[in-house]
């Protein structure tokens, strides 16, 4: 029981850490709290074996039903994360192409090699 009602603790607080709002200046810190959590909860679920008690079994329930929740908003997070990606990748092209704005123009100056001699 000890193991289990463990794993509902990191479950709660993993929960409770996805449950904030992120934004640019915390995110590095969300994502690595999120990361340890997630380590201490895989480590947990290893050492955790049946049988089972029925009050056991209900805990282990919870925790699932929880689970759905936290997998949800972390896929939200992870989206949120490949759009910030995409528009930073977007941005650093466009300031490159100020920079530089003949950096991907080819010049073919329509020149005529002649084959025969």
């Amino acid at each position: 029981m000890d193991q289990l009602q463990q794993l509902w603790n990191i479950t709660k607080q993993l929960e409770k850490v996805l449950d904030t709002e992120v934004n640019g200046k915390n995110r590095d810190a969300i994502m690595e709290e999120v990361n340890d959590l997630l380590v201490k909860r895989g480590n947990l679920l290893n050492q955790i074996s049946p049988p089972f008690t029925e009050s056991e079994k209900q805990l282990g329930e919870k925790v699932v039903s929880l689970n759905h929740h936290i997998q949800t908003k972390m896929n939200m997070l992870f989206d949120d994360l490949k759009i910030e990606m995409k528009q930073m990748k977007k941005q650093k092209k466009s300031n490159r192409s100020y920079i530089n704005p003949y950096e991907n123009v080819k010049i073919a100056d329509g020149m005529f090699m002649d084959s025969k001699k």
